[in-house]
């Protein structure tokens, strides 16, 4: 992005700090909205998708209310509900941290008043058309993330690993074939877990998948939408239940969309979901190293940049350290999760302010070898057999999906708090600094 940093340097030469232009509250309120739609649209938290439309109308000598719902953003210049007035459609769908940072980056510039409002305007249009990583880029992260989940949840044989990851690259090219035809957010997760039910069942249909079913469910683990949960939860505990709701439901529905594409793909060759328990184990060293792998993979799908990616794949590494060692110990699943993700959430916060980058993005990116996935998914093909069998389900069946369901909501929901809990507080305790931290680095590490 270019700034107007001549006219910035000629005012300071003589010993004045440049002003911006009069300008109109209609205008003002207008570019609030337009800097808050893109952050609201990529996975930033809504909190700060508030303060940043605040900060934008500060900068020109404004105040600015932001009205946050599921699908649109209105904002006005103060609690009458009489008063001006601007209201965009915009829904919190997807994911970019690069777009966040873009935006953020923009909004310090405002502040500053290196930026004119018609030049920030240009700025927020061009940063909501960036394009997403590369297609290589994508489909490797797919592959990669993929095997490296194939590798924590028990994967032994190489031959496994190979088809779990080209299921997953494979499904990673359909869904951005889709999305140059379609807009429906649940068509893509759907069609990808289709696809890799098919290979899964004719993997197993030939004797080269183990039991566990994995070369079908690893692929379906990197569609989890796991920021729009976290960001859901804060919703929540925030009190902002209604758009709090909404996120939720969108990622149930999500994970739903997920679970029949897998179901119908096996089922449409004539394999099925076991319902055996993962019982492998496997050495720290390469749990840990695979995990790391795996953070890689959700960084890239989230549009991180190269050098920022290290920092969370060494907490993703360091939390799966943590949950293995808590567990050799004698903690319980759901309780290690919670310590792993405690110590997430509490690295993450301030380096999310520092960066300038979406917390539940960064955050989920570097706990996601941690997800329960595969109880979730045996949970729903556990279902649909009982379904299918009616009264002649045995009672051993109701059993053990009760136990997956259970299971994966204890580490669920302890992943979910350990994680937003050092996030609320930070808020809570230092809410000014938090939406001011990383000005400097806003700045020094533009591009």
């Amino acid at each position: 992005m270019t700034l107007n940093l001549d006219v910035r340097a000629s005012a300071l030469a003589r010993g004045e700090e440049p002003r911006p232009a009069p300008v109109s509250d209609h205008d003002v309120l207008r570019l609030a909205l337009q800097g808050a739609a893109v952050l609201f649209a990529n996975g930033e938290t809504t909190e700060r998708t508030v303060a940043a439309a605040a900060r934008i109308a500060a900068a020109h000598g404004r105040g600015a209310i932001v009205l946050p719902r599921w699908g649109e953003l209105t904002v006005r210049t103060d609690a009458d509900p009489g008063a001006l007035h601007d209201v965009v459609a915009v829904t919190p769908a997807g994911i970019d941290m690069n777009k966040v940072l873009e935006t953020e980056r923009a909004i310090a510039a405002i502040e500053s008043h290196e930026l004119p409002l018609e030049a920030a305007a240009s700025t927020f249009r061009t940063i909501a058309a960036l394009p997403p990583v590369s297609l290589a880029r994508f489909a490797l992260a797919a592959a990669v993330g993929a095997a490296a989940l194939g590798i924590v949840f028990g994967a032994e044989h190489p031959l496994s690993i190979v088809l779990i990851a080209l299921s997953a690259a494979a499904g990673a090219l359909l869904r951005r074939g889709l999305a140059r035809v379609s807009t429906n957010p649940f068509l893509q997760p759907f069609s990808a877990a289709l696809l890799a039910g098919v290979i899964g069942g004719l993997a197993q249909r030939q004797e080269l998948s183990s039991p566990l079913a994995l070369i079908a469910l690893c692929p379906c683990m990197v569609l989890v939408p796991g920021p729009h949960l976290l960001n859901g939860l804060i919703d929540l505990l925030r009190a902002r239940v209604s758009l709090g709701c909404s996120r939720l439901a969108f990622a149930l529905l999500v994970v739903a969309a997920i679970s029949a594409g897998v179901l119908l793909g096996l089922w449409g060759v004539g394999a099925t979901l076991p319902l055996s328990p993962p019982a492998r184990s496997i050495p720290l060293l390469i749990d840990v190293v695979a995990a790391g792998f795996a953070v890689y993979a959700y960084g890239s799908f989230y549009s991180l940049r190269w050098r920022f990616l290290p920092t969370p794949i060494a907490v993703g590494m360091i939390a799966r350290a943590l949950r293995s060692s808590a567990i050799s110990l004698g903690a319980s699943a759901a309780a290690a999760a919670f310590l792993a993700c405690l110590l997430v959430g509490s690295v993450m916060t301030p380096l999310g302010n520092r960066l300038r980058l979406p917390f539940a993005a960064l955050s989920f990116a570097a706990v996601v070898a941690l997800i329960p996935g595969v109880f979730l998914f045996r949970m729903t093909g556990g279902l649909v057999q009982i379904a299918e069998l009616g009264e002649k389900a045995p009672a051993s069946l109701a059993s053990v999906i009760l136990g997956d369901g259970g299971t994966s909501l204890l580490i669920l929901l302890a992943m979910g708090f350990g994680l937003v809990a050092p996030h609320l507080l930070a808020e809570r305790v230092r809410p000014a600094a938090a939406a001011s931290d990383g000005k400097g680095e806003a700045h020094a590490g533009a591009s």
